[in-house]
């Protein structure tokens, strides 16, 4: 449910356009949605200026501009022949933080980074770090088109991911996994596609087809989008037009086109060709027209299905550009529109395509919706209420913190982490977390799985204790019933034995950094077996539950864990934020209203093999919040085993 706010919300697009038009023209279209909304738009554009791109609405802020040439993105020009150098990109990321501190945006849209726009990457950061440093953090969001690129490298999508998970909430998908998934194009992982918001395919409405004129009537349209990339299929057209002169053909040449490139093409042109600018009433002559000839560009396919129009599609392709064919290999697939390859295409196969189409009856577009830009509006709310609840309930934490600082409480917690096996670039992160906070991390590591590297590679770490984790965690429960490995299906004298051999492989393996602590796998364990752990050896047992004395048996310590940052009935992910904010503040609650030391520490449980970098981020937040505050402190275990005994 939306909540209702006093004040306008506000939202800033980044967007920087290097070839055509296309990736502006959505987000101004997204802008004016927004605008109609009732948000208060800043778009900020480091293209070109795009005077065909209606930003009504929004108010548009120019960066010093940059551009490339062909499919060359990573360099850069600040104008025609001129690279941009160290001073135009210093200018853009000053210009780019003013922007920001003007507009004070709820919400932060940064269009197609860091899924794209690697060029950009510095004043992306930067205002990406500007942003996350703001009370309260605006919402930040990514937003991408149907069809990506795909990565030249695995290690591409890896660090985009890794920077999605350290600053966005979200993805705007501006497609529909019905039509084209982003799978086509982008490696989709789990984590992904948990933040991936589809909005459905943005589309310019405010470019209707009703436009009064003739222009187009039972033409061939002919368009290549705003930049000389179309000039190839330009060529190709005109030679096509001499070949059909019983028709009228209409060639569109966008903006980016230089002077003299249009007027050797109006030159070449046969009396049945127009050779003219493209022009706002698109659209319109695209309703009219018996048949277009494009590329295959993302607002130029929402047009198609828009005007209902018979098709011929020539994607670019160029150097490594897959996009477009992804995309109109799609639309082939599902009989929309004919799809032919530049390099290959000759002036009669084009001619031929032609003819075929015309004598076939109009497809039917209407399975591609288009109305993302309204939905993006609706889905921008919900987001933001969502922030709203978030830190209301930081709020709450913190007020209960500071009810434990005038009570002259200090709060004890600690920190489990389990199914360790190996060193692993998890275990690496939990690791490098727990020494910048500089509090102890206790492992649960699983004995019969465990190498030799990860008993070498916890000898670096000195506030790092192993913990006994089951024995192979294996579940050995019936099909009906919950996972456990030492659950009451089995004889506890049985369990009673493995748990012995675990303790003692932990022992061999680990030294003086293995704890007697036994942490059943699933955090089941068998009632029968919890007073034969003491005999083998242990001195706690640790599971998930808060328990209101110190010991769990006689003479075993009770150490459980009480925070779980993960959804797993969800699947997997960050569980609901508000959620987990208010059972830490619960917890802490609890032991307020109890005196000093009858509660166990308050135990936060991590699973590092299964985090991704939005669990991470909140946990930071989280462990963060807590020192900041000043009344709470990470105890290590060994002092808890010493304190559980007395």
């Amino acid at each position: 449910m939306t909540t209702l706010r006093m004040t306008t919300p506000r939202v800033m697009i980044a967007v920087t356009h290097l070839l055509g038009v296309g990736h502006l023209a959505r987000m101004a279209a997204v802008g004016r949605a927004l605008s109609g909304a009732g948000w208060a738009i800043t778009l900020v554009s480091g293209g070109r200026p795009a005077a065909t791109v209606n930003t009504q609405g929004c108010t548009l802020v120019q960066l010093p501009p940059v551009h490339c040439v062909g499919t060359d993105f990573a360099t850069l020009y600040a104008a025609p022949g001129v690279l941009a150098d160290a001073a135009h990109f210093a200018a853009r990321r000053e210009a780019l933080l003013a922007a920001f501190d003007a507009a004070a945006p709820d919400v932060l849209i940064t269009e197609l980074y860091p899924l794209g726009r690697r060029s950009l990457a510095s004043e992306f950061d930067a205002l990406l770090a500007h942003a996350q440093s703001q009370t309260p953090r605006p919402v930040i969001l990514a937003s991408i088109r149907d069809v990506l690129n795909p990565p030249s490298r695995p290690q591409r999508a890896e660090q985009a991911l890794a920077k999605l998970g350290a600053f966005y909430d979200g993805v705007l998908f501006h497609g529909a996994t019905g039509v084209v998934p982003l799978s086509a194009s982008w490696p989709s992982t789990p984590a992904l596609e948990r933040r991936l918001i589809e909005t459905g395919y943005v589309h310019d409405g405010a470019r209707g087809t009703e436009a009064a004129g003739t222009d187009g009537t039972d033409e061939i349209l002919v368009s290549g989008g705003g930049s000389a990339a179309g000039l190839p299929l330009a060529r190709l057209t005109v030679e096509a037009a001499r070949l059909m002169p019983e028709r009228r053909w209409r060639l569109l040449i966008g903006a980016g086109v230089s002077p003299e490139a249009f007027d050797a093409l109006a030159t070449l042109a046969p009396p049945n060709m127009v050779v003219e600018r493209a022009r706002p009433d698109f659209p319109a002559l695209l309703a009219r027209a018996a048949l277009s000839i494009s590329q295959a560009g993302y607002n130029t396919v929402l047009d198609l299905a828009a005007a209902n129009a018979r098709a011929i599609l020539v994607p670019f392709a160029e150097g490594a550009e897959k996009e477009q064919t992804l995309r109109a290999g799609e639309l082939d697939r599902r009989g929309l529109a004919r799809v032919l390859a530049l390099e290959t295409l000759t002036t009669p196969a084009l001619t031929e395509a032609a003819r075929d189409l015309l004598a076939a009856p109009r497809p039917d577009w209407s399975a591609i919706g288009r109305d993302g830009a309204a939905r993006t509006a609706t889905v921008l709310n919900d987001l933001l209420a969502h922030r709203d609840r978030v830190e209301a309930a930081w709020q709450r934490l913190d007020g209960v913190l500071a009810q434990a600082r005038a009570a002259g409480r200090i709060l004890d917690f600690w920190w489990r982490d389990d199914d360790a096996v190996a060193p692993t670039p998890a275990l690496d992160a939990l690791l490098a977390r727990a020494a910048r906070w500089q509090v102890p991390l206790s492992l649960a590591v699983i004995p019969a799985r465990a190498t030799p590297a990860l008993a070498a590679r916890l000898r670096e770490e000195r506030r790092v204790t192993a913990l006994v984790h089951g024995l192979a965690h294996e579940n050995h429960a019936p099909p009906d019933q919950k996972k456990a490995e030492f659950g009451a299906h089995r004889l506890a004298e049985v369990m009673a034995v493995e748990a012995r051999s675990a303790s003692e492989r932990i022992e061999a393996m680990f030294g003086a950094q293995a704890r007697p602590v036994f942490v059943p796998p699933w955090n089941r364990i068998a009632p029968a077996l919890v007073p034969m752990l003491a005999d083998e050896g242990y001195a706690a047992l640790s599971t998930f539950k808060r328990r209101t004395t110190r010991e769990a048996a006689p003479g075993l310590v009770a150490l459980n864990t009480h925070w779980d940052p993960i959804d797993w009935k969800g699947g997997g992910g960050l569980a609901d934020e508000v959620g987990l904010i208010d059972l830490m503040a619960g917890l802490i609650t609890e032991e307020l209203a109890s005196p000093p030391g009858t509660l166990e520490p308050i135990g936060l449980l991590t699973h590092h093999l299964v985090h991704d970098g939005w669990i991470d981020r909140f946990i930071d937040t989280m462990i963060g919040r807590l020192l900041d505050s000043g009344v709470a402190r990470f105890v290590a275990l060994g002092d808890q085993l010493e304190t559980g005994r007395r």
